[in-house]
């Protein structure tokens, strides 16, 4: 938009018709848009038992031969981001744009992956091959986590199917039946053989081929329907594309499409916020925890976009000092605010350790606050997750005895080939795993420069036996009482596992989680469905949790311009 013209006389004022406006001519194109659905047609039965003139009556146009679409209305504001960038099939969307229920054919990757998978796909159709039960079948053996998964989805299936008649599964199992509301659609199974003709060259012996003849049958034999494959197996999906046939990803267990829209934990406030905010403003102080706090109830716009137990600042440009709080209460558009302990003064110091910068700031406040039972912290490699949790646990444990003792764990995911089998006991099993600890132990040994040799090694012993390394592979079933729990590398957990973990936790316990998105190990597993962008996402606003996401690198000029170019 051009700049008004400049005045021609000193003090002149600009009249309105000086201005610029906007080109009513041009349509501002909306970021989003959201599809007003119709209510579905009636569609045939995607099995054999169903008579012709049933399919004769199913005259909605195939979704991706028409081009005729219902009218677009503009997404509402406060809609998702992640809503424009889920990745769908042109079948999906112009299903979506007339209202059409789909039939989702569903790969075994994806069973095994999410085990309520089944429930998830709204008012559309699933439809299991055979072949995906025979794999199922071969992998519900074991302890993994993919045969448990295996058996939960083969009790569930068996649920479903219990007190249905034999000649009444062609007509779909209702997948509402064990009382999941959300699932409005229709469960079917191969009752006869699909032949279909696939590309020469496609081995037919193959599961995943046998699924894409399965695809290309259902396809040809009910044009009117739109069909498309789910699948976790990006060749699985290059290859039903390669052929023509409609294939997606698996998506219904993502918290968050796009990594950036996860909560922060730290918001900055606008300068003209005391301004806007000050008007009735109430302060007084308090002493908790043996420190003085300022606290400031305000009221005003700004108020409702905050949570409870989220950092605010303010760092004014023209020379005035800094304001750092946290938000401890919010009622309607009125907010408590209270100042921060300064851990980066030496007299706040954690076992030594004082913070670096504002994010380090804002970590140690949370995990030295006895009434923060669940703190997570994200941050890139260097960034100090690993030595804030540590000393903060050491200084809770040892000088303020506020925890027992603190216990470690981690997800045992080679980033190599792994080495092996490991001899001794579950503690020197670990031992290899907790290479990390060991570093930040020995940093926290080294900041006691008076005690000596013989004192920083019976320093060393009193630590150690103080801290305790336990594997994830025995967490279920036990109850940690007062205990302050550390658990490294938790973006490789699934949401089932962390929730598993989360639930140990008996009185007293303090769960700290670390862990960086953007290095996730695990197969199947993204930044959008890892464990630790889900606990992140459903514990945001919680009195008794709180998360902060480190920005800036502290290991190194090295590690810091390694982590930019590399």
């Amino acid at each position: 938009m051009p700049l008004p013209k400049m005045p021609s006389k000193p003090a002149s004022m600009l009249s309105p018709e000086d201005y610029p406006k906007a080109d009513r001519s041009k349509p501002v194109k909306p970021n989003i848009t959201l599809v007003e659905t119709t209510p579905a047609p009636a569609v045939a039965s995607p099995v054999a038992a169903v008579a012709p003139a049933v399919e004769a009556k199913a005259a909605a146009p195939r979704a991706r031969i028409t081009g005729k679409t219902t009218p677009v209305a503009e997404k509402p504001k406060t809609a998702p981001k992640s809503a424009e960038i889920r990745p769908k099939s042109p079948t999906s969307r112009v299903a979506d744009k007339l209202g059409k229920s789909k039939l989702f054919v569903l790969d075994t990757n994806v069973l095994m992956h999410d085990p309520t998978s089944l429930f998830r796909f709204e008012e559309h159709d699933i439809y299991l091959p055979m072949v995906t039960l025979e794999e199922l079948d071969n992998h519900k053996k074991g302890m993994s986590e993919v045969a448990r998964n295996a058996r939960q989805i083969s009790r569930s299936l068996d649920a479903l199917v219990s007190d249905v008649a034999e000649d009444s599964i062609d007509l779909g199992i209702p997948l509402a039946k064990l009382g999941n509301k959300d699932a409005k659609g229709r469960l079917y199974f191969q009752t006869k053989l699909q032949n279909a003709a696939l590309p020469e060259g496609l081995p037919e012996g193959k599961a995943d081929n046998q699924i894409l003849g399965v695809v290309r049958a259902l396809d040809q034999q009910y044009p009117e329907r739109p069909v498309v494959l789910v699948s976790k197996d990006i060749n699985m999906r290059l290859k039903a594309r390669a052929i023509g046939l409609p294939a997606e990803d698996y998506f219904n267990d993502h918290v968050l499409e796009d990594t950036d829209l996860l909560y922060s934990g730290i918001q900055q406030l606008p300068d003209d916020f005391w301004n806007k905010h000050g008007k009735g403003m109430e302060s007084w102080q308090e002493s908790r925890h043996g420190s003085s706090y300022t606290y400031y109830r305000v009221t005003g716009p700004y108020v409702p976009s905050l949570l409870v137990n989220q950092f605010v600042f303010i760092e004014p440009k023209n020379g005035e000092p800094a304001f750092y709080g946290q938000v401890t209460q919010i009622n309607g558009k009125t907010a408590v605010l209270q100042t921060l302990r300064d851990f980066g003064h030496a007299k706040n110091s954690v076992w030594g350790i004082t913070a670096r910068n504002r994010e380090q700031n804002f970590a140690l406040n949370l995990l030295m606050n006895p009434e923060c039972d669940f703190v997570t912290l994200l941050g890139q490699a260097g960034t100090g997750k690993t030595l804030l949790a540590l000393a903060s646990g050491l200084a809770q444990v040892l000088e303020t005895k506020l925890y027992n003792e603190i216990i470690v764990t981690r997800v045992t995911v080679p980033v190599g080939e792994d080495i092996g089998f490991l001899p001794g006991t579950e503690e020197e099993k670990m031992g290899p795993w907790m290479g990390a600890f060991d570093d930040n132990l020995e940093v926290l040994n080294k900041s006691d420069g008076d005690a000596g040799e013989w004192g920083r090694a019976a320093t060393q012993d009193l630590i150690r036996s103080r801290i305790k390394i336990k594997s994830l592979n025995f967490m279920r079933g036990r109850t940690f009482v007062n205990k302050f729990l550390i658990i490294d590398e938790a973006q490789n957990l699934t949401p089932k596992q962390m929730k598993t973990l989360v639930t140990r936790a008996g009185p007293g316990t303090k769960i700290v989680c670390l862990g960086n998105i953007a290095q996730i190990d695990t197969p199947y597993l993204t930044e959008g469905s890892s464990g630790l962008t889900y606990v992140v996402d459903r514990f945001k606003g919680w009195a008794h949790s709180g998360h902060v996401t480190l920005a800036r690198g502290e290991r190194s000029r090295l590690a810091d311009h390694a982590s930019d170019v590399l």
